[in-house]
């Protein structure tokens, strides 16, 4: 999962509010909650609404952007009995797009966050899901599924970078997908940063999620060690393998310490969720048993919450 800078660093498109102001010496109601749920159709924009309802959100469904800060502003006069709102937005065309950075904008002056989580998948996998349901990409006009994921990747570029949250689906089933939805928006969040660090394999690609990357193939690799082949870096052979190299250590130690101040600075920038990527060839001994020294000394040296996943192990 990724995270968007804060909204001020936005480029303003000065297209005006999308209602009026709240009168001078109107009295201040508590703002709600709010997420706007988008990205790529066929990523699981729909499974993300409902774990989101069942976590007590009230989810719309398809709301025009020009629509979003009145409904804001009628929750908060609800006097609390609407906490918590998540959007789910279709971007399907630039005026649509422009309207949502207007609206997101016009939150920004009055004081009222909202966070964007942005659904992503792989072009393979959302063919797959495509055709699975036999029915054409809503942007694919006369041309192809792949043709229709394309033009909306392009749609979608700025925002996913300007996204709070990124989730990669590609690899997740519907219940992964949900305890994400849960892990990122449940009720026992604290307030700090919350850390995941991915071992992967290059060979299966970077995660898309990733905010940082450390690359472990210049360590020796145990896949030429013929008893410790088959194992992997969660086994205790293994692990000792990789973390007794001399670089081992000191590269790790080093590591945490600049992860401390980076994660400082999101702190301070709004940030609430960085993916930290460990990558080695094929994701199974190396990044996997430095992914979970990693995670012990950022959590002993940060007081960050980390939640560790070894992507690609028995990929292999």
């Amino acid at each position: 999962m990724t995270t968007r800078p804060p909204s001020r660093h936005r480029t303003r498109l000065n297209l005006g509010h999308v209602s009026e102001p709240v009168p001078v010496g109107a009295a201040a109601k508590p703002a709600p909650d709010l997420v706007i749920i988008s990205g790529m159709s066929g990523a699981g924009r729909s499974t993300a609404a409902n774990a989101l309802e069942d976590l007590g959100w009230f989810v719309i469904d398809n709301l025009p952007p020009a629509l979003i800060l009145q409904m804001v502003e009628l929750a908060a006069r609800s006097q609390g009995a609407v906490p918590k709102i998540a959007v789910v937005v279709d971007v399907r065309g630039r005026s649509f797009f422009d309207a949502l950075h207007s609206t997101l904008d016009t939150l920004d002056e009055r004081a009222m966050s909202a966070r964007i989580l942005f659904l992503e998948a792989s072009d393979s996998a959302l063919v797959q899901r495509f055709e699975s349901v036999r029915r054409p990409h809503p942007l694919q006009g006369e041309g192809r599924i792949v043709d229709g994921i394309f033009r909306e990747r392009e749609l979608l570029r700025e925002l996913r970078g300007e996204s709070d949250i990124v989730i990669d689906t590609s690899s997740l089933n519907v219940h992964e997908l949900r305890a994400k939805i849960d892990t990122a928006f449940g009720p026992e969040l604290p307030p700090g940063l919350r850390a995941t660090v991915v071992s992967f394999g290059y060979k299966h690609g970077l995660p898309v999620d990733a905010d940082l990357v450390l690359d472990c193939r210049f360590l020796p690799n145990p896949h030429w060690v013929p008893e410790l082949r088959p194992h992997t870096g969660l086994d205790p052979d293994v692990k000792a393998y990789v973390l007794g190299q001399p670089e081992a250590p000191e590269l790790l130690k080093r590591y945490a310490e600049l992860f401390a101040i980076i994660a400082a600075g999101y702190l301070r920038e709004g940030k609430r969720y960085v993916t930290v990527a460990v990558g080695c060839t094929g994701g199974k001994h190396r990044s996997v048993a430095m992914a979970e020294r990693l995670a012990e000394l950022i959590a002993e040296d940060s007081g960050t919450e980390v939640n560790v996943v070894h992507r690609d192990l028995g990929r292999e």
